[in-house]
């Protein structure tokens, strides 16, 4: 992370973002000169809470959950208070989106953060993750893109060239799909088969508006890629910097993906790269990824720690959604 920093003023913002999803809830402070298409980052930091937790059972936030979200947020704003944040905005994405008893969790969010949380649809999420994963992309990599933002409830794919042309947000998400799916741990044959039909199906919807197979370059987002590509490199604990822009031909990920749903939960925890959280639920990530990998027909997946977090900062400077 750059902990430069820019000079506040007539052209420069400090924001805050916050997404809050079905699995995790993250936090970015960072300063903004739209001029120059600068970002430089000031504090980054995720906490996975789970909100998501039997939403797709029950339709509703479970009590824990919620507690464990304002527990985040709370540490979250005092953050944003110490390092000065002239503009805060939170989006909140699937888990939400589904459950019944939502107004319960946009008060609390409001009483502790003093914002009111967003509530996106999953195409206005889709586009904002590809406003983060591509602002700041290298003028090399082949367009048109196809980010690809593999969340817990949810996943959205948006592709365009600089600009965004279509986006699609389907409900398959690695927490959704474990507790969907996965039966036994390791998953049994029959439990992936199911799961595999699942996505299919997902991708099948969102090929509607999204041309996934046209894509110059998969970019892939969120903690299940960034999770197969630190497992895929070995690294002895998770290292965004070098997970940024890391590149993962289509073979490797079939073996992390093999072996991932290979494994039982005791020797996914031994995986030194591996945050706690991701454990339970890593296995369908990585099936999802695989999965429009090969829908894409693409030969590598771009890892981008550049998100819809960064789409959600540069919102508050200039449209996006």
């Amino acid at each position: 992370m750059d902990t430069g920093h820019l000079r506040v003023g007539a052209r420069v913002t400090r924001v805050a973002a916050v997404d809050c999803g079905t699995n995790s809830v993250r936090l970015l402070v960072t300063d903004i000169d739209p001029v120059t298409n600068t970002q430089i980052d000031l504090d980054r930091r995720l906490e996975i809470v789970r909100l998501g937790q039997d939403v797709d059972r029950t339709g509703r936030l479970a009590p824990e959950a919620l507690a464990r979200t304002m527990r985040a947020l709370r540490s979250y704003a005092e953050v944003i208070d110490d390092l000065g944040a002239q503009r805060v905005r939170m989006v909140a994405t699937s888990a939400t989106r589904d459950a019944a008893n939502r107004a319960e969790f946009v008060a609390g969010v409001r009483a502790v953060l003093g914002v009111e949380p967003e509530v996106v649809t999953g195409d206005e999420e889709a586009a904002l993750s590809f406003a983060g994963a591509t602002r700041l992309l290298p003028a090399t990599i082949p367009a048109p893109y196809l980010v690809a933002d593999i969340g817990g409830g949810s996943t959205e794919l948006a592709v365009g060239a600089g600009d965004l042309l279509a986006a699609r947000s389907v409900d398959v998400g690695s927490v959704r799909l474990t507790e969907r799916r996965f039966h036994s741990d390791p998953p049994s044959s029959a439990d992936v088969a199911a799961a595999i039909d699942d996505i299919d199906a997902a991708i099948d919807v969102a090929e509607h508006d999204v041309p996934v197979s046209s894509a110059g370059s998969l970019i892939g987002l969120a903690g299940s890629v960034t999770s197969v590509a630190a497992i895929h490199l070995d690294l002895p604990a998770y290292d965004s910097t070098v997970i940024h822009h890391s590149r993962i031909c289509a073979d490797d990920i079939r073996v992390v993906s093999d072996r991932l749903l290979a494994a039982s939960h005791d020797e996914r925890a031994a995986i030194p790269s591996l945050h706690p959280g991701r454990v339970d639920i890593i296995a369908a990530g990585a099936l999802i990824l695989r999965r429009l990998v090969e829908r894409a027909g693409v030969d590598e997946v771009l890892v981008s720690e550049n998100d819809i977090l960064d789409g959600i900062a540069w919102s508050q400077v200039e449209p996006v959604v």
